[in-house]
This record gives C-alpha cells, sequence and structure tokens, in this order.
C-alpha cells in the first residue's frame, strides 16, 4: 500500500542537507548560539523578502503577536478583533498582551475574517483588527484595510502561514501596520524548532519589539523596560537563512500541486479553494470541503488506504473550553461553525509528486462515491 505522509520534512532535509548541515557546523564553530551575525543577516534577508524595512526575530510566532501588540501600546482595557477560525496563538497572545479577544465570522469562500463582519464588532475599546492569512491565502488586505483606517485603528497582519504569498502586487508583511511571523517546522518556512518575527515598516516599533524581547534592554545590564526572553536563536536563524533561498521555488511548487488537485476534483462534488484574482497564496495548508455526515468516514478511509489528513480547524475558537467565559453559542458565527465541520486538509508540501496527488484524488473520490 502506498503511503503519504500529510507532510515530510525528511524529504525536504535530503534535498539541502549539505547546505543546512554546514550552516550548522558554522553556528557551533563560532559559538553563535543567541543573537549575533547569523540572526542579523537573517532578520536583513527575511526582511527584503517580505519588502519591508525592518524584522525582528522572537522564540515564536506567539509571542510575535502578543510584542507587536505591547509595542503599539495595547494591554488591559483595550480590544482586539480576531477571526473565529485560526489557530488559538492569535487570540492567544492578545490575552497575554492583556487585551481582550473580540471574534468575527469568517468569509465562507476564504475561510478569513469577513470584512463585512468587522465594523458590527467595533466598539470605543477597539484598538486593533488582526487579519490572518489562513492557509497561506492572503485575507481581503483592502476592505480590511479601508475599515481600520476609517476607524482610526491598527491593522496586524499574522502572517504565520502565509510566508510569500501575495496581495495585488504586495507581498504579505509589508501591507499592515505590522506583520507576525512563525517559523514552526511545518511552516513554508519552517526552523528546527520553534521560532517567529515581527515585520514592519515603522522603525520605533522594531525597537520596541527588539527591547521587549530582550528583557526591555538598552545595553548590557541597562534596561529601559521590563520585557520578555523571546530571542530568535543563532542555529534557528541559520537554519532559516538557507531555507529562504529556496521558498519562493517551494511556494511556487505547492501552488503547482494545488492546481493540479483542482484539476483533478473538479466535477466531483468535492469543494475547492477558490482563486481570487490578484492574490497569490502559497497554500500552507490545501482545505477542501466535504458534507460533514461524510466527512470523518472520507477521513478514515483514506488513512486506511495510507493517506493523511489532517482537520483545521475542528472547533470554532469561540466555542473552545478555553473561552466558555465568554458565553459563545456555535450559532453566533455560522460561517465558523460550518467550516469546522466540512473542511479537511489534504497532503501538500513542495516535495510532493504529481503521482501522489493523483493517487489522493483518485481515493478520495473513490471514497466519496462508497459514502455517498
Amino acid at each position: 500500500m502506498r503511503t503519504i505522509p500529510f507532510l515530510d520534512l525528511k524529504r525536504q532535509y535530503a534535498c539541502i542537507r549539505e547546505e543546512i548541515d554546514a550552516a550548522i557546523e558554522r553556528i557551533i564553530a563560532e559559538s553563535a548560539f543567541v543573537g549575533g551575525p547569523f540572526v542579523d543577516r537573517f532578520e536583513h534577508a527575511f526582511a527584503a523578502f517580505c519588502r519591508a524595512k525592518h524584522c525582528v526575530g522572537v522564540a515564536n510566532g506567539t509571542d510575535a503577536i502578543a510584542l507587536t501588540l505591547k509595542a503599539f501600546g495595547i494591554g488591559r482595557g483595550d480590544e482586539v478583533i480576531v477571526p473565529a477560525n485560526t489557530f488559538i496563538a492569535t487570540s492567544e497572545a492578545v490575552t497575554l498582551a492583556g487585551a481582550r479577544v473580540v471574534f468575527a465570522d469568517i468569509d465562507p469562500l476564504t475561510y478569513n475574517v469577513d470584512p463585512t463582519q468587522i465594523e458590527g464588532k467595533i466598539t470605543s475599546r477597539t484598538r486593533a483588527v488582526i487579519a490572518v492569512h489562513l492557509y497561506g491565502r492572503p485575507a481581503d488586505m483592502d476592505s480590511i484595510a479601508a475599515i481600520t483606517k476609517r476607524q482610526n485603528l491598527l491593522l496586524i497582519e499574522d502572517a504565520a502561514q502565509a510566508h510569500g504569498a501575495e496581495h495585488k502586487g504586495r507581498r504579505i508583511g509589508s501591507i499592515g501596520d505590522a506583520a507576525c511571523f512563525s517559523f514552526y517546522p511545518g511552516k513554508n518556512l519552517g526552523a528546527y524548532g520553534d521560532g517567529g518575527a515581527v515585520v514592519t515598516n515603522d522603525e520605533a516599533i522594531a525597537g520596541k519589539v527588539r527591547m521587549l524581547a530582550n528583557h526591555g534592554r538598552i545595553d548590557k545590564y541597562n534596561h529601559g523596560i521590563e520585557g520578555v526572553n523571546s530571542r530568535l536563536d543563532g542555529l534557528q536563524a541559520a537554519v532559516l537563512d538557507v531555507k529562504l533561498t529556496h521558498l519562493d521555488r517551494w511556494n511556487e511548487l505547492r501552488r503547482d500541486r494545488a492546481r493540479r488537485y483542482a484539476e483533478i476534483l473538479e466535477g466531483t462534488g468535492i469543494v475547492v479553494p477558490t482563486e481570487t484574482q490578484g492574490v497569490e497564496p502559497v497554500y500552507h495548508l490545501y482545505v477542501v470541503r466535504i458534507p460533514a455526515n461524510a466527512r470523518d468516514n472520507v477521513r478514515e478511509q483514506l488513512q486506511q488506504h495510507g493517506i493523511s489528513t489532517g482537520i483545521h480547524y475542528p472547533i470554532p475558537l469561540p466555542n473552545l473550553k478555553a473561552y466558555a467565559h465568554m458565553g459563545h453559542e456555535p450559532d453566533d458565527f455560522p460561517e465558523a461553525t460550518r467550516a469546522s465541520r466540512e473542511i479537511l486538509s489534504l497532503p501538500i508540501y513542495a516535495e510532493l509528486q504529481n503521482a501522489d496527488v493523483e493517487y489522493v484524488c483518485a481515493m478520495l473520490a473513490g471514497t466519496m462515491t462508497r459514502v455517498s
């Protein structure tokens, strides 16, 4: 039986082994473990990749969001609007910054926050909107930016799944007031451990994030504010610097596999991701929709055929136990609730072969026929 993993980082490493091993050896030889030239080099390279002026490496993507909010002075008494369908790190970071999370429902076609749902959530306490570029597909930044500008709010990009994506010719990371990235190993640009970054064109905010992430340090043993310990390791920076040189090609291969999925699944009744003119996704995940009464059965049968899949995400954020105190019901966010019952993530990565895609589609279509 054929086996197709959901993600294959071993295959990725095999393709760049010599470059990665050499980078790690340099880190060890120079003992450049915390900060130093390798982190500086990656920060400059990633800022340029995002077409932005500044990049500050931090320990993880969650910290990137929390530190960004703190750098903008957002905290106790403030509210931040986030989409109901995303990983908890987005909302969790708002709470870590001391602010209150406010959820908004999603667009059923893009799974990103629905701009028409944002303004009804704005109060006198609202300070920012976090636009998550979910699954590697840019949110509707024109509409969201129009709202935040009109309401005098900050626009923060959660780009943890969108390294290299573009929205109408602008690279994700360069559009909002700041953008927050995760380099968790499974991301399109993934480290060999945790890592994150804040990207911005605002020099003052970049400087504040850097201080906050390094114990509020001005220089050694001189601290202007209380901060935290959230620094990008030299080893992770060196790994990311190697991978960054391959990222555009890897993203194009993901888009190619996504096109192949869409071509083969056309006419099967399976709802595939929509394409929008001027939006260039990077397909961190390839998410299809299957009727709720069949989804779990389909997933189980695919597993029996050696195909690993995922569900991102099975419970909308407002309905998690962590947010039970907010008193939300599933009907409060109907599109996020409907999506959570129907979505299924198929394998997609640069090293996935067209033959693998064809096998997944054949098994998926056959399984759908049996369960329908």
